[in-house]
């Protein structure tokens, strides 16, 4: 681990709560904010046939099994307990060479594996970059949904107890599990590189929310995952220590966002003092976990704006990979 992980790093209010907010409040909002009231519905676990699993083992404890549920007209993951890469190559004909890891979002108990996983895979696809949707190990959660939502309205409410300020080295290893997970995705696609047409030095990584989190710690843990760009979709914008190869950034954030737009911009500010490349955008509207959804805001044109950064940043220059 890189000096990112250390206490000083994690000093000041500010950086915890955020993480802590993401850990502890985020697991419903990769929704719609005007759609909050909307029912979870279970759904028999949907086919997955070209998921690969990492080998990263099951998640140590887990007791209750992975289930689904359909919410916002979207499917959700819960308590998934063995973690899957699920690839969405390109046509070969306009197979660019770049590729993207993509983590959905869910507070670490949910996983928006339809609109921030799937959605935004197929989209990628269709420019010519291979995608590949990471199913990441969750905190368990009650077995029974109504349980599950009872604990999530919980948490919601004005009466909730706020989180505690957790120890930095206790945070980190709470994520220990999906850091794992988003590692063992970056070996296993660099290692099939070839087979799936990929430039190994072009593999980034996207997250939203939770996914997000998990984008910049995979960037700050170091070691041999080192993604070539990343982006961080409605994720905190704390300050942090950036390593001086920190690869180019990507924010997309919306004004009314309820969670993290109104507590500054640090990751932007330390990127720049770090001068490494970084482009932020900041939508008036579109609130928390907008993603995929079609909405009439212009929080939309996130994904068109990614893809031309990545270009930008020479990601999409075809390259023989015969």
């Amino acid at each position: 681990m890189q000096k990112f992980w250390t206490k000083r790093a994690f000093a000041g209010t500010t950086p915890v709560r955020l993480m802590a907010v993401g850990f502890a409040l985020a697991a419903m909002l990769t929704s719609p904010v005007q759609a909050q009231d909307d029912k979870m519905t279970p759904i028999p676990t949907p086919p997955q046939p070209d998921a690969i699993e990492l080998g990263t083992g099951p998640l140590p404890g887990a007791k209750n099994p992975e289930t689904w549920h359909k919410q916002y007209g979207s499917h959700f993951a819960r308590n998934v307990t063995i973690a899957t890469l699920t690839p969405f190559l390109p046509d070969p004909a306009k197979a660019s060479g770049a590729a993207v890891i993509v983590a959905p979002g869910g507070g670490f108990r949910t996983l928006s594996m339809e609109n921030e996983g799937w959605n935004v895979a197929r989209a990628l696809a269709e420019k010519g970059v291979a995608a590949f949707v990471l199913k990441y190990r969750l905190i368990q959660t009650p077995a029974d949904m109504d349980e599950f939502e009872q604990s999530m309205r919980q948490m919601f409410s004005g009466s909730a107890q706020p989180p505690r300020r957790p120890d930095p080295d206790e945070m980190l290893a709470s994520i220990a599990p999906q850091l794992e997970d988003a590692r063992a995705a970056f070996a296993l696609i660099r290692k099939r590189a070839a087979e799936w047409r990929i430039d190994p030095n072009r593999i980034g990584m996207v997250g939203f929310s939770a996914g997000a989190m998990l984008t910049m710690a995979t960037v700050m843990a170091g070691g041999d995952a080192k993604p070539a760009f990343i982006g961080n979709i409605y994720g905190p914008l704390m300050s942090m220590e950036v390593p001086s190869d920190a690869p180019p950034l990507f924010v997309a954030l919306a004004a009314d966002d309820p969670f993290f737009a109104n507590a500054g911009f640090g990751l932007i500010e330390s990127w720049r003092a770090a001068k490494r490349p970084v482009e932020f955008h900041l939508y008036e509207q579109g609130g928390h976990g907008f993603g995929m959804y079609p909405k009439e805001t212009t929080s939309t044109g996130w994904f068109d704006a990614f893809v031309r950064w990545i270009g930008m940043h020479g990601m999409l220059k075809r390259v023989a990979t015969e």
